[in-house]
């Protein structure tokens, strides 16, 4: 781990364009405890940095009429995001399938021992495309800042051709307050030194709302976007 941080790649900060450095948790050297390590903390950043509500009211609003629904959530990494969910629909009275599917199969046995069983939280390691139903909803969380422009804007037509009612991407605003904020937050909590180095990127690989505009126009799709405090993005659009 000291090697990776020691020899990553650094450039010199620049808030106009996504940054295109890699992460460490993507690198593939990274052993299964370590990466159980990373995404447990990043797990607890999301709740600090209240990652999950810009999803979950998004989801109140679209299944008020609705009884029963499915979820799909592309990258669940941790699972948290998904148990938030589970908690929610219990309270509420909901009959929710959820299921996750991530590229990493570090993922979901670490989010498996997180989750109680009582949830019914189904975890698929793979592609997204290659899940056997049609969901509801589709969603995912600090997910799009991994990928490229135009992986991204293939992500979201695969989302609106799938998801049976709509989808949301919920992800970071890339400014430089956050950036210095997520630094401050890693040193006052002592968060994992992958976390305190990849959040940080993670901000420079955001977006503006001008990154939005031309993603959707690049899919051709129509969205709405949204800022949410603290330095967020909701992009969702409903799909019937």
């Amino acid at each position: 781990m000291q090697e990776l941080l020691a020899t990553w790649p650094a450039a010199p900060l620049d808030f106009s364009r996504r940054a295109d450095l890699p992460e460490i948790m993507d690198d593939g050297r990274l052993d299964a405890a370590t990466y159980a390590a990373v995404i447990a903390d990043l797990a607890r950043v999301n709740s600090i940095t209240l990652a999950r509500p810009p999803t979950i009211n998004w989801l109140k609003k679209r299944t008020k009429s609705l009884d029963e629904f499915s979820v799909l959530d592309v990258g669940f990494g941790h699972g948290d995001m998904l148990r938030a969910i589970a908690a929610w629909a219990r309270g509420a009275g909901k009959r929710v399938r959820l299921v996750g599917v991530d590229l990493n199969p570090r993922s979901a046995p670490a989010a498996r021992a997180a989750t109680n069983p009582a949830d019914g939280i189904e975890y698929v390691t793979g592609q997204a495309e290659a899940i056997d139903f049609t969901p509801d909803f589709i969603i995912s969380s600090l997910v799009a800042h991994h990928m490229d422009d135009a992986e991204l804007a293939g992500f979201i037509g695969w989302m609106q051709a799938t998801a049976g009612r709509g989808w949301l991407i919920n992800d970071l605003h890339r400014h430089w307050l956050a950036w210095l904020g997520f630094q401050a937050l890693a040193r006052i909590f002592g968060w994992h030194p992958i976390v305190a180095h990849d959040g940080a990127l993670s901000v420079r690989r955001a977006f503006g709302r001008g990154d939005w505009a031309k993603l959707l126009k690049s899919a051709d799709v129509r969205a709405d976007v949204r800022w949410h405090i603290p330095f967020r993005w909701a992009v969702a659009a409903c799909t019937r």
